[in-house]
């Protein structure tokens, strides 16, 4: 659930009159029991199928573990630039080429940065799977990096830095991460900086794509109209030509520094924005689900939550509010943001804060408790109607080890927790505190100390999902 820096992602026009009609149709499989199956191609790549003949569509999501928190500590952003130029001319085809060949056949691929993870998809007409399939191993095997390419990219990462160097949501989120993570990985901004983006060489993005793009860490999802078999070997055909093991830097275990710290960063715009974030739950730990409850009833559950109703229905001091889990390979969080009017910060900041201790030492009211529940059980179905929302949910679960079976298991694990768990986990969750960075002419709110590790340049959002969401939440 982070959520991701570089995405690529355009529709080719061959495409549009089937996805006019396909929204009902490809819902099928999340509307009747799904069947996942895991095939094992003959040279040992793993990889889950759902099978769907509602439409001659193929839709493929993998993600390769490896991404930002390989770079260099001098050089942030080779990852983000290595992944944004994989589709931008590969093997024999130089960019043009390339996408002209994607155009003409109706494929659609798309590649994304996040700090943990490479994450990838294709999506095709059945009719020309197998030159999808060649395309992307051509892509993931022999990207070029031709250098007209390499600095056309380079100038639109730069330009884009210098956009986020003054847009305060980008500010008080690499500031936050910066100043919770300062000398590790995770604090390094994933698309680099203004000053580490003209360092990159094409040594450089040869080097991580070469390291990081193999086939001991990949995860695969394939859905649509296929069976094991050709799925099998179109997997082969495609990723069995990758190194067999990646050659990755170990990255540490650690957490985030400065909690209890406020960092305010000065900008003359209209309304402060306000990024707060603590100590999360890992995804592997058994309290996981009633942090996941706990989570919605605080700030997960849009309209409902306590802090949407305290901060905006009640008071009308923000438009909209929320918090999320995140949990990434070497960490756990838990995020949140909102913008506020610069009168009305340190009040806003306030009521945050309070309603984050009276639910850690009180917990959940039993009425809050058993609709967050019902909603959790209900809703995850909306994030099934599509193949490649299908597809990037089953690498997902691949990459959070849930089992093959966790669809069919997920709404027994939220009825087993208690209202008695909700409490416990309330007060672990949320009695750590909170590390608050405000950029804005925020009234009421001062730094207790200086940023760490957030200069001028640095000051512009890593390009995520969830994120730094990078895991969407389930």
């Amino acid at each position: 659930m982070n959520a991701p820096a570089c995405i690529r992602r355009a529709v080719p026009r061959a495409l549009l009159p089937l996805l006019a009609g396909a929204a009902l149709a490809l819902a099928a499989p999340a509307a009747r029991a799904m069947t996942i199956e895991r095939v094992v191609s003959p040279l040992g790549i793993e990889a889950w199928l759902v099978r769907d003949h509602t439409l001659p569509m193929i839709a493929v999501e993998f993600a390769f573990l490896g991404s930002a928190e390989q770079d260099p500590a001098d050089k942030p952003g080779v990852a983000n630039m290595a992944t944004s130029l994989l589709d931008e001319g590969a093997g024999p085809y130089d960019a043009t080429a390339f996408h002209d060949r994607l155009e003409r056949k109706a494929i659609e691929m798309s590649f994304r940065t996040g700090r943990d993870y490479l994450r990838g998809a294709m999506r095709t007409l059945k009719d020309n799977r197998d030159e999808a399939f060649d395309y992307l191993r051509l892509a993931l095997s022999e990207p070029r990096f031709d250098p007209a390419a390499v600095e056309r990219e380079r100038a639109q990462i730069m330009s884009r830095l210098r956009r986020e160097a003054l847009s305060p949501n980008d500010m008080a989120n690499r500031s936050w991460w910066a100043t919770a993570f300062p000398g590790h990985p995770y604090g390094q901004p994933v698309d680099g900086t203004l000053e580490s983006v003209p360092k990159i060489t094409i040594d450089d993005l040869k080097s991580y794509s070469r390291r990081a793009l193999a086939r001991d860490n990949v995860k695969i999802a394939v859905v649509g109209d296929i069976d094991a078999e050709t799925a099998g070997a179109l997997i082969d055909r495609t990723f069995g030509v990758l190194p067999a093991k990646a050659e990755l830097e170990p990255v540490a275990p650690v957490v985030p520094q400065g909690l209890g710290r406020r960092v305010v960063i000065n900008l003359d715009v209209p309304q402060a924005v306000v990024y707060f974030g603590g100590v999360g739950i890992a995804r592997s730990d058994p309290d996981f689900m009633a942090a996941y409850i706990v989570n919605h009833i605080l700030g997960g559950g849009a309209f409902s939550s306590r802090l949407y109703v305290e901060v905006r229905e009640k008071r009308g001091l923000a438009y909209g509010i929320s918090d999320s889990l995140v949990w990434l390979n070497q960490t756990a969080l838990l995020l949140g943001t909102t913008a506020t009017r610069a009168d009305a910060t340190g009040q806003t900041i306030e009521i945050i804060e309070r309603e984050i201790r009276r639910l850690a030492e009180e917990g959940p009211t039993e009425a809050e408790f058993a609709k967050a529940k019902t909603y959790l059980k209900g809703s995850f179905a909306l994030g099934l109607d599509t193949s490649s929302r299908i597809a990037s949910q089953l690498v997902q679960m691949q990459l959070d080890n849930l089992g093959i079976d966790y669809i069919e298991r997920r709404a027994a694990m939220i009825d087993a927790v208690t209202l008695a768990d909700a409490k416990r986990v309330a007060k672990r969750l949320l009695d750590g505190g909170l590390l608050v960075t405000v950029v804005g002419r925020p009234e009421g709110v001062t730094s207790t100390e200086s940023a760490v590790g957030a200069s001028p340049s640095q000051l512009a959002k890593p390009r995520e999902t969830p994120a730094d969401r990078e895991p969407a939440q389930r």
